[in-house]
């Protein structure tokens, strides 16, 4: 399938704040497209448009971009302000996060990317796709991003007594990549509640 010509100009439509629209087709005739958003709260139109156009929900990720290299300033200038993400809501400062929504239209990939500051939030995908249930849900569980109108905003895996966004602040890269997580994070989590170990 290749992908509708039209799909810029109805994201564009849908997304009201603006869009960054990108997109390549491989040599296999496989089309990709990214779509970042001016502004989060164009997600769910957006994500509506990709409904009604029979699109169904692959996945979602999560990350924190780190944030540009800062530039010389000479003695006695102002430093220039954070930069920012389209849209100018939300800073590229490395504390933001960037929530790629990802689609399968006919076999071609549409992404849909919100840039949502740390305590910020993002409208609940579920009641379109039942599929956003558990990925919402592990992203309001595991990062500083919450999810608006979830159905069922209860945790999926940690006790409701450990403070949200715990992964980013107990699990050092270095402890993810040698695979000692789940002992680390016990261990942090058990000397700051005074437990025993």
């Amino acid at each position: 399938m290749i992908m509708p010509a039209s799909l810029e100009m109805r994201l564009a439509e849908a997304a009201a704040s603006g869009i960054r629209y990108t997109s390549e087709t491989d040599a296999k005739g496989i089309a990709c497209a990214w779509c970042t958003l001016a502004r989060a709260e164009d997600l769910l139109p957006a994500a509506a448009l990709l409904k009604a156009m029979d699109a169904r929900l692959s996945t979602i990720t999560v990350f924190q971009p780190k944030a540009p290299p800062a530039a010389a300033v000479a003695e006695g200038e102002e430093a220039p302000p954070a930069p920012t993400f389209l849209g100018g809501d939300v800073a590229n400062d490395g504390s933001s996060y960037e929530i790629d929504y990802h689609f399968d239209l006919d076999g071609d990939t549409v992404t849909l990317v919100a840039h949502v500051p740390a305590g910020g939030a993002v409208d609940s995908l579920t009641p379109l796709f039942r599929g956003a249930d558990w990925p919402e849900r592990e992203m309001m569980e595991i990062y500083a991003v919450g999810v608006k109108d979830h159905p069922d905003p209860r945790r999926l895996f940690l006790d409701p007594g450990i403070e949200g966004a715990v992964l980013e602040r107990l699990i050092p890269l270095s402890t993810l990549i040698n695979s000692a997580t789940t002992k680390g994070l016990w261990e942090k989590i058990m000397a700051q509640t005074g437990s025993p170990t």
